[in-house]
């Protein structure tokens, strides 16, 4: 399996140079270049260990079967304590895929407790010795996610880059009280764009490329950007699909639906490609909160990020520039000229719109809608009270999407957080005055409502808080230098 970038199909490249590089040239990420098959016949009764092998095997064919066996077995079994994939009815049609039982309470540690193990093997694949560098720009979870898998790792050094007020104050606390010599965290003034424009122009910039490689250094990163971050999310989409065949919700080969909280359009992509495998997946529905630029491209063909950016109680989904729908793009098109000149265009002006053929293909597996706080809010209510299912405020979102775009077909909505992760925010859709603190706030949801909060997050009002220094966005070529 060769891998092409998205702005310049002659590019091939092997998984590992894909995995260890993150981003292709001109600012371009790596996609597959054919898509693996699927045997789902075959595949129905694998554990999730195993069945993570057989996904993984098809898109890493330089990576030996015996690593993967090795790495799958040591990612999923205890920090995911059993729960991994696990699939919950919430009502009648409606399911919910659990992601948020791995050590850091979010769907990112399925990514991102695998990646490093990737990373490390494509070095060793390629014969790389230099120290690796990863750069990171995080809304929330996928910062602390990449510092607990990164941290303490030979070879390995991380910094990562977060939207200052822009996240809730369990998330800052999980980046900022990481421990680990090889880590370093900043928080960024101004929004998760302006860090993740910051991190894609140091990735772009030569003279830092070549300032690192003088002190035998390369730079990588651990956003899903990097294929090695993508292609572990596509695994829970067919163990969810199988669990429910094998509880009879379905017969076997018929659809089901996904509604999935979208950020930056990676966890919803990764359910793209199981599609393009042979799951018999029927829509695929982007749930946005108030920061609604996706819902109005799918539905119009045209993205305009030039809009009033809100920070929610979803702040994880709080992005206007979404960087994997450009996979997307890539695939649907079949043009990486077509792509270049809709991202130029975005850098350029804050908008572009695809072709007519584009965006008819890209409706005929992806619908969208969004939903506020207020509705949010409602939702966390409703599905307690009425189901006495407890979900987190990005879960919400997508749960009042899905009901508004059901087609008949079985409904799994992607739930990406532990709801003890915004205790404040959910307790106030409670109808529940939140005390200050988000842990006085842990402690009151789980008297309302008889739900532990998970350990490592009860733990974190008790470890010192390492890293508090402020940077402008222009001051992030600085530190990725340091």
């Amino acid at each position: 399996m060769q891998y092409q970038s998205t702005r310049d199909s002659r590019l091939r490249v092997s998984a590992s140079e894909a995995i260890v590089r993150g981003l292709a040239p001109q600012s371009g990420l790596f996609v597959p270049e054919t898509f693996p098959q699927a045997y789902l016949n075959a595949w129905k009764h694998l554990s999730y260990p195993e069945l993570a092998q057989k996904v993984l095997a098809g898109y890493l064919t330089d990576y030996r079967a015996e690593f993967l066996k090795q790495a799958t077995e040591s990612t999923y079994g205890a920090a995911f304590g059993g729960n991994a994939g696990r699939t919950v009815c919430v009502r009648d049609g409606v399911y919910a895929l659990e992601l948020w039982h791995g050590p850091t309470c979010a769907f990112k540690d399925y990514a991102l407790q695998l990646m490093p193990k990737l990373l490390v093997e494509a070095k060793h694949n390629l014969g790389r010795k230099e120290t690796t560098r990863i750069l990171v720009a995080t809304s929330g979870d996928t910062g602390k996610a990449a510092l607990a898998g990164y941290a303490g790792l030979d070879g390995i050094e991380i910094s990562v880059f977060y939207p200052n007020a822009g996240t809730s104050e369990i998330q800052r606390l999980q980046m900022v009280t990481q421990r680990g010599e090889n880590v370093q965290v900043y928080a960024v003034e101004g929004n998760f764009d302006d860090a993740q424009t910051g991190v894609k122009r140091v990735f772009a910039d030569a003279s830092v490329a070549e300032e690192l490689e003088k002190r035998d250094i390369r730079l990588s990163s651990a956003n899903s950007i990097n294929w090695g971050r993508l292609v572990p999310q596509i695994v829970y989409y067919f163990y969810a699909y199988f669990r429910l065949a094998e509880q009879s919700v379905i017969d076997w080969g018929a659809p089901v639906d996904f509604c999935v909280p979208t950020g930056n359009f990676g966890d919803i992509l990764a359910g793209y490609y199981a599609k393009q495998m042979g799951l018999p997946v029927g829509k695929l529905i982007c749930a946005s909160n108030k920061n609604n630029v996706l819902t109005d491209f799918i539905r119009t063909g045209t993205y305009d990020a030039r809009r009033t950016f809100y920070k929610t109680t979803s702040p994880s989904m709080d992005i206007l520039i979404s960087s994997n729908l450009e996979r997307l793009l890539y695939h649907v098109s079949g043009s990486s000229e077509k792509v270049a000149g809709w991202m130029q265009e975005l850098a350029q002006t804050g908008r572009y719109t695809v072709d007519p053929d584009t965006l008819a293909r890209i409706q005929e597996t992806f619908s969208a809608g969004f939903a506020g706080d207020e509705e949010s809010a409602a939702e966390i209510r409703a599905r307690f009270e009425l189901d006495h299912y407890l979900c987190d405020t990005h879960t919400a979102v997508a749960f009042r999407v899905a009901e508004t775009c059901r087609s008949g077909a079985p409904m799994v909505v992607l739930s990406t957080a532990s709801p003890f992760k915004f205790p404040r925010d959910v307790l106030s859709a409670l109808g529940i005055t939140a005390p200050a603190s988000d842990f006085d706030a842990m402690a009151v949801l789980t008297e309302a409502t008889g739900q532990k909060a998970p350990k490592s997050l009860q733990e974190l009002n008790s470890l010192p808080v390492r890293f508090t220094e402020v940077i402008a966005p222009d001051e992030i070529r600085a530190a990725a230098l340091r």
